[in-house]
């Protein structure tokens, strides 16, 4: 799917979707990654059943103060357990399927928000 809006050169948004890819100012990207309005993390993980707490660590330190975690093709919700990362570093975490986080991404993004998406695929 392509989303159409108002392009700033300045932040990252996202301007397509499917189900295995993502482009990000029209630039297509095939592995799960990290996307913020100032920066772009590929390889962040492998898919959601592997991930770590580590992984969160990675999201906390980039600083946001939302994280969407873009959960593939239907939403899924990770074990507590490995949410202390953005917990102690005080982050909300909405986790949702990947079209909704990469659609809400550019809505935060656009309003100046300090936000982060972590896309997985499949």
């Amino acid at each position: 799917m392509k989303l159409q809006l108002n392009q700033s050169p300045d932040i990252n948004l996202l301007t397509a979707h499917g189900e295995h890819f993502v482009s990000i100012n029209r630039v297509r990207h095939d592995v799960p990654l990290i996307v913020t309005p100032e920066r772009i993390v590929p390889n962040w993980a492998t898919e959601f059943d592997a991930l770590t707490a580590d992984d969160f660590t990675a999201l906390a330190n980039l600083g946001p103060k939302i994280v969407l975690l873009g959960t593939g093709r239907r939403q899924r919700f990770p074990a507590p357990a490995l949410l202390g990362p953005l917990i102690k570093a005080g982050v909300s975490l909405e986790p949702m399927d990947t079209p909704a986080a990469c659609r809400t991404y550019n809505i935060l993004a656009l309003e100046g928000r300090e936000v982060a998406a972590a896309l997985l695929f499949g």
